[in-house]
């Protein structure tokens, strides 16, 4: 008689929406990063301590060497906060991933800047070949195609995660302390934001976020955040709107 098998897996694998830090790294000064993660992390611990962080060296002129590299994850760890993947860029970003021990992620895909300053797109795959339809019909096409807007009817509670992938975010309820809700479009609130809101998570800049009643931990849109020390006392507890201008984020009242 022959044994029964048992080919029950011993870990289910699942891909989901994860919220990590990215930080572009401007200047390659170890020092100065580890010191402003450090005064990030003793600002906002409960955001910050041992917070996941994408590593985009996109903003350099060349790629750094293995050496400072190395010296830069070691910084942000005793700075608080764990290194855990590079931003898709480049080949040599690929090889240096790989001398790290370190994955690509690319979803963070890095920004590469030219020698004026003006940013500019990380290679891209190459073109497809053009449709057999003129070019206003597939866009027609896909508007029709645009998936509608999420609406969250329960309220998100604390370390839940809702993500709306393309569109814009509707919660009806409230968002508790210690949730997140992201949206590649624009998030709207009815009920009060304790939780975290990060709007135009793939760099939508015209993305903002709307709320009844605002006591939020954390707001950013296309990447550019405030936490609640930085915001004006004012402002807590009332409707509040949030966008971005000029790379800068703002807050008002709705009333």
């Amino acid at each position: 008689m022959s044994a029964v098998v048992d080919y029950a897996q011993a870990g289910e694998l699942k891909f989901g929406q994860v919220g990590i830090a990215n930080l572009r790294v401007r200047t390659l000064d170890v020092a100065q990063l580890a010191a402003e993660m450090q005064d990030r992390v003793q600002r906002a611990p409960n955001l910050f301590a041992r917070a996941a962080v994408v590593l985009d060296f996109g903003g350099l002129s060349k790629t750094p060497s293995i050496d400072d590299a190395r010296a830069l994850v070691d910084g942000l760890r005793t700075a608080g906060v764990l290194p855990v993947a590079l931003a898709y860029g480049t080949k040599e970003i690929e090889a240096l991933s790989q001398q790290l021990g370190l994955p690509l992620l690319a979803k963070f895909r890095a920004q590469y800047e030219r020698a004026d300053g003006d940013a500019a797109a990380a290679p891209e795959p190459a073109p497809r070949a053009k449709a057999s339809e003129p070019a206003p019909v597939a866009a027609k096409a896909a508007a029709t195609n645009a998936a509608p807007g999420l609406v969250q009817k329960s309220p998100v509670r604390s370390g839940q995660q809702v993500y709306a992938d393309n569109r814009d975010l509707t919660v009806l309820s409230a968002v508790g302390a210690g949730a997140e809700v992201i949206a590649d479009g624009s998030i709207h609130i009815y009920g009060a934001l304790r939780g975290r809101a990060l709007a135009g998570a793939q760099g939508n800049e015209d993305a903002r976020i709307f709320c009844r009643e605002f006591h939020a931990e954390l707001v950013a849109v296309a990447g550019h955040y405030k936490v609640l020390e930085d915001i004006p006392k004012d402002l807590r507890g009332k409707a509040v709107q949030v966008w971005l201008d000029n790379g800068q984020i703002k807050l008002a009242a709705l009333d």
